[in-house]
């Protein structure tokens, strides 16, 4: 919400942020924010495609095989 004199009023900080979601236990851990990331990115990238953006496309793309990496790898850690 904008103040007079035009500046905006600060929102928490992500640390005060975290903290809360910690506490209240409404965020996963790591592997619920990994799966999470990489079914939206892909819901996003079908978005890109469709409307021809080619860069931010394959931009999505790329960090959907990052969440998709990091999903197999911690996967495999968990069988060893």
């Amino acid at each position: 919400m904008a103040r007079a004199g035009g500046r905006r009023k600060r929102s928490a900080s992500g640390r005060e942020k975290r903290s809360q979601l910690d506490e209240t236990g409404e965020e996963g851990g790591p592997d619920e924010a990994v799966a999470f990331i990489a079914e939206t990115v892909a819901e996003l990238m079908k978005l890109a495609e469709r409307h021809r953006l080619e860069v931010l496309s394959h931009l999505l793309g790329m960090a959907k095989l990052e969440a998709e990496e990091r999903l197999r790898l911690r996967s495999k850690r968990k069988l060893s």
